[in-house]
C-alpha cells in the first residue's frame, strides 16, 4: 500500500492497549509517511498530543465505553473535523489499513470495490487500468494484553480497466479476519469474519474495571522517529 497522498502528512494518534500492537502500528504509518503517534495513557491524551491539530483518531477495541465516549467527545470539542475510527482488531497492519481508508475516502472514483461475503471474493470494476493490491490479516491469539495475528499478500498487480474478481485463499480463517484493497492510492477495508463473541467479553465495562492485566506505557512522540 502506498503512503499518505497528501503534500502534508495526515496526523495520526492512536489510543489502545497493547504495547506491541500500538508500537508496531505506528511503524507502519510513519514507513509510509504519515505524522503517527499511540498512547495507552488514555487520562493523559490531551494532555500529551495536541488534538486540534489531529487529522485521524483511532480507539483500540479494548478501551473502556466511558472512557471512548469521554475522549471522543474532548477530542471532537478540540477539533471537530478529526475523523474518528473504531479499530477493527489489535493487528498493526490493519489499522494502518484503516487510517489509509480514512486518509483517502476523498479520493474514491474511478471504479467500484465490493467483497462478496459468501463467495468470500473481492469484486472489482475499474474504470481504468490500475494497481491492485490486496492483504489479509486474522487474530491467531486473542490473550491479552499482546494479541497475535498473521497476515498474506493475497495479490498486488496491475490490472487493466473493466471487472474483476479476486478470491480469498482457504488459508484466510472465517474468523476475526480482515481484507484491506488498495486501488492506486485508495483503500477499502472489509470484515472477512467477525471477532470471537469471547473477546467483547474481554472489554472492560468501565474505567473502574480492572479485569484486565496492567500492561507497560506506550507514550510515542515525533522525537521517537
Amino acid at each position: 500500500m502506498e503512503s499518505s497522498p497528501n503534500r502534508d502528512p495526515e496526523r495520526v494518534l492512536i489510543v489502545g492497549r497493547s504495547p506491541s500492537v500500538l508500537v508496531t502500528a505506528v511503524g507502519i504509518l510513519r514507513a509510509k509517511g504519515y505524522s503517527a503517534d499511540a498512547t495507552n495513557q488514555f487520562d493523559r491524551v490531551l494532555d500529551d498530543y495536541d488534538v486540534a491539530d489531529l487529522d485521524v483518531l483511532v480507539f483500540g477495541g479494548m478501551i473502556p465505553a466511558d472512557t471512548k465516549e469521554r475522549l471522543r467527545e474532548d477530542v471532537s470539542r478540540l477539533n471537530p473535523r478529526v475523523a474518528v475510527i473504531q479499530g477493527l482488531a489489535g493487528i498493526p497492519g490493519l489499522i494502518a489499513a484503516q487510517v489509509q481508508a480514512a486518509a483517502t475516502a476523498e479520493l474514491r472514483d474511478g471504479g467500484q470495490v465490493a467483497y462478496d461475503a459468501d463467495q468470500r471474493a473481492v469484486h472489482l470494476v475499474l474504470d481504468d487500468p490500475a494497481r491492485v493490491a490486496v492483504e489479509a490479516w486474522w487474530g491467531t491469539s486473542f490473550v491479552p494484553p499482546e494479541p497475535k495475528s498473521d497476515s498474506l499478500q493475497v495479490s498486488d498487480g496491475r490490472l487493466d480497466a473493466g471487472s474483476h474478481v479476486i478470491q480469498l485463499p482457504d488459508l484466510v480463517p472465517s474468523v476475526a479476519s480482515f481484507a484491506a484493497v488498495t486501488v492506486g492510492r485508495v483503500t477499502h477495508v472489509f470484515t472477512v469474519g467477525p471477532m470471537p463473541d469471547g473477546v467483547a467479553r474481554m472489554v472492560p465495562k468501565s474505567a473502574a474495571d480492572q479485569r484486565l492485566p496492567q500492561v507497560r506505557k506506550v507514550t510515542t512522540t515525533s522525537d521517537d522517529r
